[in-house]
């Protein structure tokens, strides 16, 4: 299972809305997080949703520190990889 941009955009838009400034269709994989309006509190509840709905655990310091959404779909889909391989 592959955890995509979309999936990422559908979590952040239920958990922390959008700032209506930014556009989250336009290319936004190497955008800081607070570019497009989102600060630490945000991804830490972003990170929990994706927990929740994908039975994963992820470190709660790695998804501080990925600082854009390229960075924070690495982190998932490496956890998704490890959790279909044990």
């Amino acid at each position: 299972m592959q955890f995509t941009l979309d999936d990422l955009k559908r979590i952040l838009l239920e958990s922390a809305g959008a700032d209506e400034s930014v556009d989250l269709d336009g290319d936004i994989l190497d955008r800081r997080w607070d570019e497009l309006g989102y600060e630490s509190l945000a991804l830490l509840e972003t990170g929990s949703r994706i927990e929740r709905e994908h039975g994963i655990s992820l470190d709660e310091s790695e998804v501080a520190d990925a600082h854009t959404p390229r960075e924070l779909l690495a982190i998932v889909n490496t956890q998704l990889a490890t959790t279909a391989a044990a």
